[in-house]
């Protein structure tokens, strides 16, 4: 039995995915959650000959997978404020935390989350300018009107799809949003303007990215399935959550009684960070494919991969990287310590639990070598 806490909606046993032919086309998305930015880790990218930042090894092992997908996109929970450089409560980290995401394969960056003002203006600003200068595409924040009004909407589009999103937070944790800066912020009527203005662009399909729940909590708020059920009334096809820093459910919900297929992912909890308590060490990236035949769009695939950070000992000291579950779990989790081992086994087995009894049709992917 479906727990209470979904959307009530008509779903069907059985599914079929639509057959692909020669004239179909197809774009793929993948969804990542949390980019964190731990004091810890700002202290681990450091090479203290040279003063200089680098990322790039806590993404590396990641990297192949979030290439694959025509889009990623991920959750950009710090700001780039500058020196000096600070982690929780107040994040600014070093610009290579950035670079470091784009050399992965990540296209765009979300900036509408609960640190977006925590270095006030400056803090936005130049967040969005550094984004700008590495070319690397971003919503949820902006400059003023005029910028939100040019960069709202971002569509991703392949040959014949265009597929738009839109990024939105809960709070900005109480700190007001600087003048003459704007944060998408959830508010309904918002929301509904910009949804309207977004279909009117002839997209196939539209994503909105949420900032939203209750930390550490792996289930989803009443508020959270108010907002959902109000999104997809207004027509949009995928909603992919973060900020609760765990994993939540994901329901893929098929096309009846008028209502076109929807997608939810509540959250996908931590991609990057130092949290290191019980299902906050690792999240979940979600992956969809959209085809396309004859003017008709689908979600044609979907699943997601269960990701954990590893704090290997490299020269001393303490390093970072993203492993993707399925293929230590494949390998007996070799190069791994035995307590890293036990952690990453903790960490599926809990993710699995969750997952596997309450997602609907969500399940996980297979990860295929290249």
């Amino acid at each position: 039995m479906k727990p209470l806490f979904f959307i009530t909606l008509l779903l069907f046993p059985f599914y079929s995915i639509a057959q692909k032919t020669d004239t179909t086309e197809t774009v793929s998305l993948l969804f990542i959650g949390d980019i964190m930015g731990h004091y810890a880790q700002i202290e681990s990218a450091l090479d203290t000959t040279t003063g200089t930042y680098s990322f790039d090894r806590m993404f590396s092992k990641v990297s192949p997978l979030i290439q694959k997908a025509d889009f990623a996109i991920a959750n950009l929970e710090v700001t780039l404020a500058g020196t000096p450089y600070s982690g929780y409560p107040r994040f600014s980290s070093p610009d290579e935390l950035a670079v470091a995401a784009k050399k992965s394969g990540i296209d765009i960056l979300l900036t509408a989350n609960n640190h977006t003002s925590d270095h006030n203006l400056k803090g936005i600003k130049r967040t969005i300018n550094v984004l700008d200068s590495i070319e690397v595409r971003h919503t949820g924040t902006f400059l003023d009107k005029n910028h939100n009004d040019s960069s709202n909407l971002i569509i991703m589009e392949k040959g014949s799809i265009k597929v738009g999103l839109l990024n939105y937070t809960e709070s900005t944790n109480g700190r007001r949003v600087p003048k003459p800066a704007l944060v998408n912020l959830t508010d309904t009527t918002a929301m509904k303007s910009d949804i309207e203005d977004a279909f009117s662009k002839k997209i196939d399909k539209l994503v909105v990215f949420l900032h939203w729940g209750i930390e550490y909590d792996s289930a989803p708020s009443k508020t959270q399935r108010e907002t959902a059920q109000f999104l997809f009334e207004q027509g949009v096809d995928i909603i992919i959550g973060a900020h609760p820093h765990v994993i939540q459910p994901m329901e893929f919900i098929q096309a009846a009684n008028g209502n076109k297929e929807r997608f939810i992912a509540y959250s996908l909890g931590n991609f990057l960070s130092d949290q290191r308590i019980r299902k906050r060490d690792g999240g979940a990236m979600v992956e969809i494919t959209i085809s396309k035949e004859n003017g008709l769009s689908q979600i044609t695939d979907y699943g997601y991969h269960l990701t954990w950070v590893n704090k290997p000992l490299i020269k001393k000291r303490r390093s970072y990287e993203v492993l993707i579950c399925k293929e230590y779990e494949a390998n007996d989790f070799k190069g791994l310590t035995e307590y890293s081992k036990n952690k990453m086994k903790r960490f599926i087995k809990d993710s699995r639990a969750l997952l596997d009894s309450i997602n609907v049709e969500v399940k996980e992917k297979v990860v295929v070598s290249n």
